[in-house]
């Protein structure tokens, strides 16, 4: 069964508006968690907010969001008065714009939802923009208030639906000139370049999900099933070595195509 939508408003191109609902696109919900435990009882420890200054506890109704503009000096914002910014952009996904699909880099992407028609009625307002943009190449450019924070947000045409990506803050980019700028742009030896095309040939596959397995979770409920069982605790995972440097590259890259060679055999 889908996951209920965490988001209902509607989606809005000039003068066409339809109701539509928002899912996150990805979930965490099958990860293996930990609770901590007081070893000695085997009770749950609980977390709770402390007066910095007297050291006792908060109650939760007195928990209060504190803007910082100097030492030991905040600005006190309720939650009511949080609510209130940008509210024209809470329920509401009005695109401004259209650009290029491929104009955006993938560095500017954060977070995935599939935002889908709410109302039968509206189902048809939905799909002529979904294929409008499809058909032109393009994708919407909109602002929407998320978790808090008002933020550019992008609607892309995917099968059916609309995939709907909040956008990182200018800010949070880093320009890669600063990393990449000082490695040499000499252009690499031509004949290395084709053993290491041989090399990616050879290792081409299409892709499948199953390639983003975790092992490291899979191992986490190996144990807890262990252990579930009474078994004893099972054999540490030996860690892989480090690879060695290398010293000639053309030797190296002549044994990785014969290892591939003999693979196949």
């Amino acid at each position: 069964m889908a996951p209920r939508p965490f988001w209902k408003g509607y989606l809005k191109l000039s003068l066409v508006t339809c109701p539509v609902a928002m899912t996150p696109a990805t979930t965490e919900r099958e990860k293996v968690r930990f609770h901590t435990l007081n070893r000695k009882s085997g009770h749950r420890v609980v977390s709770q907010y402390v007066d910095a200054v007297s050291g006792k506890p908060v109650a939760e109704d007195d928990e209060v969001k504190g803007y910082q503009r100097g030492e030991d000096e905040y600005v006190l914002l309720e939650d009511d008065e949080l609510d209130a910014v940008a509210l024209e952009s809470t329920r509401t996904i009005d695109i401004d714009m259209f650009v290029d699909a491929d104009s955006i880099g993938w560095i500017w992407y954060d977070k995935p939802h599939y935002l889908t028609p709410d109302d039968p009625v509206g189902e048809e307002a939905f799909s002529v923009i979904r294929d409008a943009m499809q058909s032109t190449g393009t994708v919407g450019i909109s602002r929407l208030v998320m978790y808090r924070r008002e933020r550019a947000v992008m609607l892309e045409p995917r099968g059916k639906g609309i995939v709907l990506w909040t956008l990182r803050y200018g800010d949070e980019v880093r320009d890669p000139e600063d990393y990449f700028g000082k490695i040499d742009d000499a252009k690499p030896d031509p004949k290395m370049m084709d053993m290491v095309s041989t090399l990616i040939d050879e290792r081409t596959r299409q892709w499948d999900s199953g390639m983003t397995g975790d092992p490291v979770q899979a191992r986490l409920l190996e144990i807890i099933a262990s252990k579930k069982k009474g078994r004893k605790r099972p054999a540490k995972a030996k860690a892989e070595q480090p690879p060695s440097n290398v010293i000639n590259i053309m030797d190296a890259l002549r044994k990785s195509i014969n290892s591939e060679a003999g693979k196949r055999k």
